[in-house]
């Protein structure tokens, strides 16, 4: 029997995938949390075989929590769904180790059998994610240019995005400089526009 956990933030959703898996004669929906954070107290209590991580979740995002939960519990293996297939989130979960990455529009057969293979230890991508992964531009900006940006496109002001990351007004003016230059954008907000369409803020 294939022990199921699901971490997915919407109710709705959540609910649908677990009655889903909970009609296959092989598996078994143990655990459900709603929190990124909430991933591994509930894998180190149920001990499922395969973990089922939306990639946005508050908390932590199911990258980060399967990133942790194989340093927690190391023979769970860990399956990713998500809304947009983000190339750059793709090669972030390749780095973490995950079984598998799946568009949540997938078919619930191709589900099931996604879980299986991950279980089996093999790899599942959707190909279409793959194809895009391999064909998409890396980001030009640097860890802390990237940093910076994000914290800009959530709405935060120039002196917040200085003390959140300890740096001077000036510096944070002068990562955004770069940022603006390298993504030959017209400004703060066409930069932002940009790396969030290459999935670079992810």
């Amino acid at each position: 029997m294939i022990r199921i956990l699901l971490a997915e933030d919407m109710h709705m959703i959540r609910g649908a995938l677990a009655a889903l898996l909970d009609l296959e004669p092989d598996m078994e929906v143990v655990a459900e949390v709603a929190r990124g954070d909430a991933v591994v107290p509930a894998a180190l209590a149920h001990h499922p075989t395969v973990a089922v991580l939306d990639l946005d979740m508050p908390g932590a995002d199911g990258i980060s929590a399967a990133r942790d939960l194989a340093a927690a519990l190391p023979d769970c293996r860990t399956l990713i769904l998500t809304a947009l297939g983000r190339p750059e989130a793709l090669r972030s979960a390749l780095a973490a180790r995950v079984g598998g990455f799946m568009l949540k529009d997938a078919q619930p057969d191709q589900l099931a059998a996604a879980i299986r293979s991950v279980a089996a230890g093999e790899h599942v991508i959707d190909p279409k994610l793959a194809a895009a992964a391999l064909t998409a531009k890396e980001s030009p900006l640097t860890p802390r240019e990237t940093d910076v940006l994000r914290l800009a496109a959530a709405g935060s002001e120039l002196h917040e995005v200085a003390r959140e990351l300890h740096l001077t007004q000036g510096t944070v003016r002068n990562y955004l400089g770069a940022a603006v230059t390298k993504l030959d954008a017209r400004n703060r907000l066409d930069a932002v526009r940009i790396a969030r369409e290459h999935g670079w803020l992810d």
